[in-house]
């Protein structure tokens, strides 16, 4: 994620616009998006304190470059989302028995929902099972409005349109060619 921060890359049309960012947006890492989840004891609204990798202006981010999977969680918890069943069609989401699975991914896009935002998933094109896990859970959003928000960005894409010393580096270092 440290790309982001190399001098000038966000002031580039390339990048910006395939991310569909506006040029000079600045990274927040460890975006905290605050989204309802009902009303607990007392009376008190509960909020997820979810976290995404990156806002870059209105778009949220997910990256995975050596991660292996967007976790899973008990169906339980996923219900708890107010407007779950609005947003996604839920027997459609990837199921690992009483779990969802790429839960990450499914709190990303309440949370671009809740937001208005756009949500995209960074990750490497050699991993096709991310890839599949991603347009599963896109496959099962219901409204397409939304669904024209989400993104899929490989590294390699986005390697492909940095200045040549972070394509060096994300050769060097993770194999990542442009």
């Amino acid at each position: 994620m440290n790309i982001f921060c190399y001098p000038g890359v966000l002031e580039d049309w390339p990048l910006c616009g395939l991310l569909g960012v506006d040029r000079g947006v600045r990274p927040v890492f460890g975006y905290k998006p605050c989204m309802p989840l009902g009303m607990g004891r007392g009376k008190r609204m509960l909020v997820d304190r979810t976290e995404v990798d990156m806002l870059l202006g209105s778009l949220l981010v997910e990256a995975k470059l050596t991660e292996g999977s967007f976790q899973r969680a008990p169906l339980e918890r996923v219900m708890r989302y107010p407007g779950l069943s609005e947003v996604f069609c839920v027997e459609e989401l990837p199921m690992a028995g009483v779990s969802v699975d790429s839960y990450q991914l499914v709190r990303g896009v309440m949370a671009a929902n809740y937001e208005g935002r756009g949500f995209a998933v960074f990750c490497d094109a050699r991993r096709g099972d991310l890839v599949e896990r991603w347009f599963r859970v896109m496959r099962a959003v219901r409204d397409c409005e939304l669904r024209s928000r989400l993104a899929l960005v490989t590294w390699q894409e986005i390697a492909g349109v940095m200045p040549g010393a972070v394509r060096e580096f994300l050769s060097e270092k993770y194999g990542i060619a442009g």
